[in-house]
């Protein structure tokens, strides 16, 4: 059995999805049928594409949801459907008891992921730390420091909006 977290970009193009779809397809294809475990926050872009495919590849997805307010004030309404159904299919829903989302909510909720996974997915496009705190490139040296293993997903045509 293996558990693997997620930590990606949020703004992914449009066009970019399919890409990132594909790349974490071949990515997690060895880890199923061998009780895959997939852990995300479930957020926009990087994250519900991670959860898709694991339940795709017949994973069990864990979800860990930053705060109390997380469904209501962060997540877009052209998010709202995809979040909804991922969380339905989640085998476990990890809520984080803070009220608000904010820079303290996603730092937990990113220690949480890298505790419970044996291996990190980052899709990620390399660059440093906004210095905001939270976010991927964060995550992903976090995740270093700790020695958990970490594979980059970011396929050649891949971009971020903006």
């Amino acid at each position: 059995m293996t558990t693997i977290a997620v930590t990606g970009h949020m703004d992914l193009t449009g066009a970019s999805a399919a890409l990132v779809r594909d790349a974490l397809r071949e990515t997690l294809k060895p880890y199923a049928g061998g009780g895959l475990t997939g852990v995300s926050c479930l957020a926009k872009g990087s994250d519900s594409l991670f959860a898709d495919v694991v339940l795709e590849l017949g994973g069990r997805l864990v979800a860990v949801i930053p705060s109390q307010d997380y469904r209501q004030n962060k997540v877009k309404p052209d998010h709202a459907e995809t979040f909804d159904r991922l969380v339905e299919a989640a085998d476990e829903v990890l809520v984080h008891p803070h009220e608000a989302a904010n820079r303290a909510a996603y730092e937990d909720a990113n220690r949480t992921l890298l505790q419970r996974a044996d291996r990190l997915v980052a899709v990620w496009n390399g660059e440093p730390p906004s210095g905001k705190g939270g976010g991927t490139a964060d995550t992903v040296i976090e995740a270093r420091e700790v020695g958990l293993p970490v594979d980059v997903v970011w396929p050649e045509g891949v971009a971020r909006e903006g």
